[in-house]
């Protein structure tokens, strides 16, 4: 299959190297590039890319708006957003993960982490540059039991230690080896706590897990 992504970055050379790295990848296409958050809108409306790499910076409406519009709703067919920005504030972290993001990388993460995070979207999985992600588990560590919510069904044994191996941060792939399990299973388990938890992705489940003492 061949992954259909969509640039969006105000600055012309940024979106020249992202199609340069990303169709060098076998598996990518760059169907369509945008310069400002309408057209971003626009575009993924008329191309439907599988994946879209959204700047927060940039034109209105900007990267975390565009991302609340194209996955914020959770639809069945919307596109997976990864943010990729110049900066990493906690506020834009937190905002674009709670926004529906299924990843959040700075620019400068490199090619390998770049079409890593594109794949993992794909998957269902969520990546988060590895300088940020320390910040967040301390985040998360600090407000646990601030604001959780239990989930609307009880949870399985089975669902808890998928929980805490998505908390770890592994794939499903890896999740499904330490259990003993196929990957399939663990993806029909995370949906399972996705919707007793109401929860849109493995990032949000991972949080919960930290507020909650599931993880530490």
């Amino acid at each position: 299959m061949t992954i259909r992504i969509l640039v969006a970055d105000d600055q012309h050379l940024v979106r020249a190297g992202f199609r340069m790295v990303l169709s060098a990848e076998s598996d990518m296409e760059v169907v369509a590039e945008a310069a400002d958050g309408a057209s971003a809108l626009s575009l993924a409306r008329e191309t439907r890319p599988d994946v879209c790499l959204v700047d927060i910076r940039m034109p209105p409406p900007d990267g975390l708006e565009v991302t609340r519009r194209l996955a914020g709703g959770g639809l069945p067919g919307a596109p997976k957003v990864v943010v990729v920005t110049t900066f990493d504030l906690d506020e834009y972290v937190y905002t674009a993960l709670s926004n529906g993001a299924s990843g959040f990388l700075l620019k400068d993460a490199g090619p390998a982490l770049l079409t890593e995070a594109v794949r993992a979207a794909v998957r269902g999985d969520a990546m988060v540059a590895p300088q940020i992600t320390l910040r967040l588990l301390q985040h998360f560590t600090k407000a646990r039991r601030r604001g959780t919510h239990e989930p609307a069904e009880p949870l399985t044994d089975r669902e808890e230690e998928v929980i805490q191996g998505i908390a770890r941060g592994l794939t499903n792939p890896e999740i499904a080896a330490e259990l003993y399990i196929a990957p399939s299973t663990v993806k029909t388990h995370l949906g399972s706590v996705q919707a007793k938890l109401g929860l849109r992705n493995r990032v949000e489940v991972a949080a919960w897990a930290f507020r909650t003492g599931r993880a530490e």
